[in-house]
């Protein structure tokens, strides 16, 4: 890192917290907040503003934080996005992941703790805590591996989006539902799922979800 300040945008809805966050981070002189937002469209336009280094962002905010950072990931991939939230739902972990955040911190996290945290996700680190990680480590085990061993085996040859569409196909998910799961279109989905049978060469989405169990 240079010299400079680490620049900061904090946004969530609710000003006490907002100012506890912005004191336990600038605590730290290696930072600088320098906006703060309420909402996901206040946080995108104070993000292409300022162009921070780092956002730290509410996952529950009006305008969703998950929604926020994929498009902030997406427009400027440099910056790092880490999630300070209190739910411990599985699929707001995950979806914020997919979406292209770098750390997901719990709102009861030691403050005095958070810079640290912060500038070790700047340097490649992933800010998560101990008891999420076997959630994620979970997840790859049932979804990822696997099955893609099954597929690569046959010689296939899948994008990164199609393997995750192929995932959530196979846990049964509906189009409208990874559409939602992935923060695209039902017509996106739709396209990737006929990649994908024309790929592994199976008639329709209920062989896709059969590909293991045929062996």
């Amino acid at each position: 890192m240079s010299a400079r300040p680490i620049r900061v945008l904090i946004a969530d809805d609710h000003a006490p917290t907002r100012a506890d966050l912005r004191e336990a981070v600038e605590q730290d002189e290696r930072f600088r907040v320098v906006a703060e937002a309420a909402d996901g469209a206040g946080a995108v336009e104070a993000a292409l503003r300022e162009r921070p280094d780092l956002c730290l962002l509410d996952i529950r905010m009006p305008g969703s934080g998950i929604a926020v950072t994929r498009e902030l990931t997406s427009r400027m991939p440099e910056m790092k996005v880490v999630m300070i939230t209190v739910s411990l739902d599985d699929d707001d972990l995950l979806n914020a992941l997919r979406a292209g955040a770098s750390g997901y911190l719990l709102k009861d996290t030691d403050l005095d703790r958070l810079p640290h945290a912060l500038f070790d996700t700047l340097n490649g680190g992933a800010a998560i805590p101990r008891r999420l990680m076997a959630r994620i480590v979970d997840e790859f085990r049932d979804h990822g591996p696997r099955r893609r061993a099954i597929v690569t085996d046959r010689g296939y040859d899948l994008t990164s989006r199609e393997w995750e569409v192929l995932g959530l196909v196979r846990q049964g998910l509906s189009t409208s539902q990874i559409a939602s799961r992935l923060f695209v279109s039902r017509a996106t989905v739709r396209s990737h799922v006929a990649a994908l049978l024309k790929k592994l060469n199976v008639p329709d989405r209920e062989a896709l979800r059969r590909l293991d169990a045929d062996g």
